[in-house]
């Protein structure tokens, strides 16, 4: 299958609640765009026509529109409906994929969506979760550089791994070579400091946490 001209696809999930205002504002008019079940609903209220509407749809009771890739799924199911968003865009070529309304609510299912970061990885796709309040995102082996955060607070913790070796500089704690454990989480709170943030991955995978607005600290 040919990759798309446009890499990165948007995935609406169905946390309850999600800030309408700011899904609107944070999918851009051309972007191809799948919806988890309830993720319609969200879609519809922010004036956004998804592509890709997938789900059990024991939450969404909005009547689907025509002319739009429908597919509907078992109640009893091997992966949530949000993993199922995931792997109808990998098959369509994107390798960037956010995801809105996907945290907040019930703790196991923002734990499932966290889960979905590392699924996306080890399928050679890249995802992140975006909320008015968070960027989280799955840190693989290699450099990784965030700038124009400065002040910003954000968090490192091992994932999917019992330890992670890591080195950060360009923040209030750098660290060089350093083992971070799960089960100390030693890595909370850390604060941009300067233009850009380097963190390097030797070892493991690391979930970081990005506050977006330090307001809500």
């Amino acid at each position: 299958m040919a990759v798309q001209k446009h890499l990165n696809a948007y995935i609406i999930a169905g946390a309850p609640s999600p800030d309408i205002d700011f899904i609107r504002k944070n999918i851009p008019s051309d972007a191809f765009v799948l919806c988890a079940d309830r993720g319609y609903t969200y879609a519809r209220m922010a004036g956004i026509t998804p592509q890709v509407i997938i789900g059990d749809f024991d939450s969404c009771k909005d009547d689907l529109p025509e002319q739009v890739e429908i597919t509907r799924l078992n109640r009893e199911k091997q992966y949530t409906d949000t993993v199922h968003c995931i792997d109808c865009a990998l098959e369509k070529g994107f390798r960037d994929i956010t995801l809105l309304a996907a945290i907040g609510g019930r703790l196991d299912h923002t734990y499932a969506n966290l889960c979905a970061l590392s699924y996306t990885a080890k399928r050679g796709g890249k995802a992140m979760i975006l909320s008015e309040r968070e960027e989280i995102r799955l840190l693989s082996v290699g450099s990784h550089s965030f700038c124009e955060r400065d002040g910003l607070t954000f968090s490192l913790f091992p994932f999917g791994t019992a330890s992670a070796e890591l080195s950060v500089s360009g923040a209030h704690y750098p660290l060089r070579s350093y083992r971070m454990e799960s089960d100390n989480p030693i890595g909370v709170s850390n604060v941009f400091e300067g233009a850009c943030c380097a963190i390097t991955v030797h070892s493991g995978s690391v979930l970081m946490i990005i506050n977006r607005d330090n307001r809500y600290l």
